[in-house]
């Protein structure tokens, strides 16, 4: 694999490189048409004209600045902070828990309310390795932009991304961006003999385009987003392959898996389209349609391993195997107005979702079980914004009703000294809380709707060398839905409180950078949510630049979670449940990095979970993110950043 991608992206840099490196010395490029910063089409040149491209001349905006009237022209990202974070859940400051190894099943650390109103579908493990479509970047370029992107980490992590992005005509842009990754196995394998060492394979695709009419009054973006993800599950190392000792942490040298034959499987496409119209001034009407459809399979062909085990309560149907096949699909039209009236940006709309899932399950070899569920919602919303001297200082209001069911209201306001929100939702569950049927689980749930009462407040501290940013979060939750020990869907049917203080701070003496992240959180009632009391992210930095041309941050980072009873994982149904008998965390984990940057290609090197390993004869203990998934051990890793203008 290691092979292939480097023949691949070894192929991108001498094919695009020739271009980058050739400077135009004359006549007209692409159309010929001219055009201002943010007007899209080529530039028109002379012979006495010298014309480099880069990032100012490739800038992008987003969905959400045109559907707020505040389009905003992002210039291409070139600094190395953060650049080594090619992990997801490194990229999420650790906020993300998934099963010890990128591709695997995630969770989010902290609790956060739903704010999406209508029946969700809930399979969301793998929602981070999509493409998100509120996150598509839409370009307006004055030449081809490619950009190249290549991690090859420890333990067989590979990521190769590949975007592209032109425009047609100075006010059609079109672009492309692709995704794909693999990793292996860290336990369960009998060495790199073995013929299946792949533990997750990933391919993502965007095909995005945007449009504006000549006289601007109509603009139209869209976007076919794919996502194919495919997952050899093990279940967690087996129970009797662990080795505890108390002077030394936990031992795991190549231990046997719980599964060895399951696998799951998630295909998503959705097709996602905005467009707007002006009326008059201050008057706009806009569409918002989505398709969605998602088919995720699991399957096990040999259940000898997880009957040893334990793994599974039940087995109403099959002992021997299992297969499941869940579908979901949405069809999803918003209408609305907007625009600005006296100060004030406002929008109001009426949204219609279609939506339904469909399972399968096999109860023999000739037979199949199956349920369904479907909804058919209709919402009306209004949104109410008053903005300060910039967009960075508003007000703003939001109402949405799902008739009959659920309800939302939310008022934030921000300014460059503090923020401070308050949002109160009543949420159906998800249908796979509501009903699930198979060889091994099935349960079937009323639709009470979820409640949660939440207010946030954050203070901002800004000098020429210190930023300081305490927050507090408040949650009081109601009807709230989680797995039990045995990852059953349950309603708790009292209120309960989670506290949140904590915050950001970053301290920037010269040429060094300290950046530290902590929170402290209180849950009333851990037998239902469990979230590590304390969480802690920091990271230092040195930067300096060598030679004039090659510029250079060397650096370290450290995270910590209190030890707790995290949640276990259920791949039957992608979700993470309640469990007392393995605590997790309780381990820093370490990095030490150098990200560089030579005029506009970036690189870094790490080594990841640096203090894992044989130190001074002693074993630093390895440690478990989700219970009996543990954490990729030490490793070194590689990565380049290319981007080409021309």
């Amino acid at each position: 694999m290691k092979k292939w991608l480097y023949i691949v992206f070894c192929g991108f840099f001498s094919v695009a490189g020739y271009g980058q490196i050739r400077m135009p010395t004359g006549g007209s490029l692409g159309s010929g048409q001219q055009g201002g910063l943010g007007q899209g089409g080529q530039v028109k040149i002379d012979d006495s004209t010298k014309v480099i491209y880069g990032p100012r001349t490739a800038r992008y905006f987003l969905e959400e600045d045109i559907f707020d009237n505040h389009k905003t022209l992002y210039q291409i990202d070139t600094s190395y902070d953060d650049f080594h974070r090619y992990n997801f859940v490194q990229r999420a400051d650790f906020q993300l828990v998934d099963l010890g190894n990128f591709g695997t099943a995630s969770r989010n650390v902290f609790f956060r309310p739903i704010e999406q109103l209508g029946t969700q579908f809930g399979y969301d493990a793998y929602s981070p390795y999509a493409y998100q479509i509120n996150d598509v970047k839409y370009y307006d370029t004055k030449s081809p932009y490619t950009n190249l992107y290549l991690t090859l980490g420890g333990g067989g992590q590979n990521i190769l991304r590949f975007d592209h992005s032109q425009n047609l005509s100075p006010r059609l842009n079109l672009g492309i961006n692709v995704q794909r990754f693999t990793t292996n196995k860290q336990f369960g394998t009998s060495g790199q003999s073995d013929s299946q060492t792949n533990l997750a394979q990933n391919w993502g695709f965007v095909f995005h385009g945007n449009y504006r009419s000549k006289d601007e009054k109509y603009t139209f973006l869209g976007q076919f987003n794919h996502l194919n993800h495919h997952v050899y599950e093990q279940g967690g190392m087996s129970p009797d392959s662990l080795n505890f000792k108390t002077d030394r942490g936990i031992e795991y040298d190549n231990p046997s898996a719980t599964f060895r034959t399951a696998q799951s499987w998630e295909r998503r496409n959705n097709w996602h389209i905005y467009q707007q119209y002006v009326l008059a001034q201050g008057f706009q009407v806009y569409h918002v349609f989505d398709y969605k459809r998602s088919i995720d399979v699991f399957s096990d062909t040999d259940l000898t391993n997880a009957r040893l085990y334990g793994f599974y309560n039940n087995y109403y149907y099959d002992s021997t195997q299992t297969r499941q096949e869940v579908k979901f699909r949405l069809f999803e039209n918003k209408f609305g107005i907007k625009g600005r009236f006296q100060g004030f940006n406002y929008r109001a709309h009426y949204r219609q979702r279609i939506a339904n899932m469909n399972g399968a399950y096999t109860k023999s070899y000739s037979t199949t079980g199956t349920y369904r569920l479907s909804r058919f919602e209709n919402f009306v919303g209004l949104w109410l914004a008053y903005y300060l001297k910039d967009s960075t200082q508003r007000a703003t209001a939001e109402f949405e009703y799902l008739l009959g069911r659920d309800f939302k209201i939310k008022g934030e306001v921000v300014s460059k000294w503090f923020r401070v929100g308050y949002l109160s939702t009543f949420t159906s569950p998800t249908f796979v809380q509501q009903l699930y049927d198979a060889n091994h689980l099935r349960w079937t749930n009323s639709n009470r709707l979820v409640n949660s009462n939440n207010i946030y407040g954050q203070i901002n501290v800004n000098t020429k060398q210190l930023r300081l940013s305490p927050r507090l979060d408040y949650h009081l939750i109601n009807n709230y839905f989680y797995f039990d020990t045995a990852a059953v869907a349950r309603q708790y049917t009292s209120a309960f409180s989670v506290v949140r203080v904590g915050g950001e701070a970053e301290w920037r003496p010269g040429k060094f950078q300290f950046l530290t992240q902590t929170y402290y959180t209180l849950v009333s009632n851990n037998d239902i949510l469990r979230i590590p009391r304390f969480f802690a992210n920091f990271r230092a930095t040195f930067d300096f630049v060598y030679a004039k041309v090659l510029f250079l941050q060397v650096g370290g980072e450290i995270h910590y979670k209190s030890a707790y009873y995290a949640d276990a994982y259920m791949p039957l149904t992608q979700q993470f449940h309640l469990q007392n008998r393995l605590k997790t965390e309780g381990v820093v984990y370490t990095e030490v990095f150098l990200n560089a940057r030579i005029n506009r290609v970036r690189l870094f090197v790490k080594m990841a979970n640096a203090a894992q390993g044989n130190y001074q004869g002693a074993l630093i203990r390895g440690y478990f993110s989700t219970p009996f998934y543990p954490v990729v051990g030490r490793s070194l890793g590689f990565g380049v950043n290319w981007p080409l203008f021309d």
